[in-house]
């Protein structure tokens, strides 16, 4: 179980890294994302950019255990 969750904490840091290079592909600002603008306040929430990478990281592990 600890592997498992260091595991996740590095992919989260990579993808945390490598979040302004996804949003030049467009990850980050696809139709589905919540973007709220108050003021100088932003909430902003990726919800299809999450299920899209959550589709793709699926597919790799299922595709690694097989």
């Amino acid at each position: 179980m600890g592997k498992w969750l260091v595991t996740l904490g590095l992919i989260l840091v990579a993808a945390g890294l490598l979040w302004p290079w996804l949003a030049k592909l467009g990850l980050g600002s696809l139709p589905g994302d919540i973007r709220i603008e108050r003021g100088n306040k932003v909430f902003y929430f990726p919800l299809t950019s999450s299920i899209l990478v959550s589709l793709v990281l699926s597919l790799i592990l299922w595709l690694l255990r097989k």
